[in-house]
């Protein structure tokens, strides 16, 4: 299993760029299901779960054209349903959370689709209903077999209908939209996710022909259409990556530049870290992130404690409250972390506490961090990553420490980040991996 190895203590400095938007990738290649026009895909990061959802549909039949890196023509004019049934696509679907958003294109288009439970992230109970739910709205049927852990959905016809979700789920959001677009007559869907990823697919499904009305809000009126067709789309910076940049830098950086940050599409996340007292610069489209001998945490106006939670968006988003959560044990005064959605998430605190970090996990969604202000270092540990925040978190924590530090189960952080080690080393960091 490969590990990082890192030597502490180094300074950052110098430009860095941000990678496609991991989130958005996986939802844009399952919409490339949805027509069998060749649809090309640009800015789509190398990483493992981008990578593993590309495979998974050249298993099924789709045509995969490379142009040139992250740059990508996708056509699916020979899609293998059989193919569904195996236990190969099964076993691949079991390990890769974004594979449920293959149903929606796949019921959509072919009336039939099948998904074991997903596999992805140990951060806690993921549930699937909303999806299903908003699939029988549609006029489907699904099954569930115990034993395999597969679920099995068929439609004889969509039928749009109106819908109110149970939560504003992104995934289970993007799935509907995607099997509205080609259901007969209107779909109205009333608490859906609004997050960039969400408007970027609609944006895209729009340009292959779909008719959505309300991107950008919760309430989407979708007019179902006969059939799509091909289109370009360039997926965003990837937002949890530059505001975990911004947290690296603000830990242990000289100087950092963030280059073409998507900046307009990044909501409250440069706000939050400025209420840790972290100076986030806009230049353009970039961030810089100055050297931070000290940064101090905001008070609420009347005085109160801060507490940073996360919500959906235009809300913060729950992934990166754990690079909060490290980038708070150097801040000057307290902060009350709350991760309302996902009750495993916090649990990795433990090693930041062994390794010097002061931080009371209250319960599975809460935790109080007392910052050192810099009067006193992390030392090093030895750590095993839990899902890809974490991981990354865990990450800054070891180069901000004083000693070396060893991060074990590294393929979670390699999901979301792409080629992290030999991009931070540019910078200055010393992070080695070893199998």
């Amino acid at each position: 299993m490969p590990a990082f190895i890192i030597e502490g203590g180094h300074r950052l400095s110098g430009d860095i760029t941000p990678q496609g938007a991991k989130n958005e990738a996986l939802q844009v290649l399952c919409a490339t299901l949805l027509t069998d026009e060749p649809v090309r895909i640009q800015n789509l990061p190398d990483i493992a779960d981008v990578n593993n959802q590309i495979r998974l549909l050249q298993d099924i039949g789709v045509r995969v054209e490379h142009h040139a890196k992250g740059d990508c023509t996708f056509q699916a004019d020979h899609v293998d349903t059989r193919f569904l049934e195996s236990d190969t696509f099964r076993k691949c679907c079991s390990s890769l959370r974004g594979s449920v958003m293959m149903v929606g294109p796949l019921l959509a288009r072919f009336g039939r689709a099948s998904v074991s439970k997903p596999g992805g992230d140990q951060i806690g109970r993921r549930r699937l209903d909303t999806h299903f739910l908003g699939m029988q709205k549609l006029g489907a049927r699904f099954a569930y077999d115990e034993r395999q852990g597969v679920f099995s959905i068929t439609a004889d016809k969509l039928e749009g209908t109106y819908m109110l979700l149970d939560e504003a789920s992104v995934t289970g959001t993007a799935n509907i939209v995607m099997a509205a677009v080609l259901a007969h007559g209107k779909t109205t869907i009333y608490n859906a996710a609004c997050e960039p990823y969400v408007q970027q697919l609609c944006r895209m499904l729009c340009r292959m022909g779909a008719r959505i009305e309300g991107i950008g809000s919760n309430l989407l009126t979708i007019d179902g259409v006969e059939a799509l067709h091909g289109t370009q789309h360039t997926i965003l910076p990837d937002m949890i990556e530059v505001g975990s940049f911004i947290g690296m830098a603000a830990m242990v950086g000289d100087g950092v530049r963030i280059r073409q940050t998507g900046y307009e599409h990044l909501g409250i996340i440069p706000a939050t870290f400025r209420r840790l007292g972290i100076q986030v610069c806009e230049e353009g489209d970039d961030i810089v992130v100055p050297r931070h001998e000290h940064y101090e945490i905001e008070s609420f106006i009347d005085g109160s404690f801060m507490t940073i939670a996360d919500a959906p968006w235009p809300g913060l988003t729950p992934d990166l409250l754990s690079v909060l959560l490290v980038v708070s044990t150097q801040a000057k005064g307290s902060v009350l972390i709350h991760q309302k959605m996902f009750e495993s998430r916090l649990f990795f605190v433990d090693k930041l506490i062994d390794m010097g970090a002061q931080i009371i996990l209250c319960d599975p969604h809460r935790a109080v961090v007392v910052g050192h202000d810099h009067q006193r270092s992390l030392h090093g540990g030895r750590m095993t990553s839990p899902d890809i925040r974490a991981g990354i978190a865990m990450l800054i924590a070891a180069m901000s420490a004083q000693g070396t530090s060893r991060i074990d189960n590294i393929g979670q952080i390699d999901r979301g980040y792409e080629n992290i080690e030999q991009r931070l080393n540019a910078l200055g960091a010393h992070i080695r991996r070893t199998e």
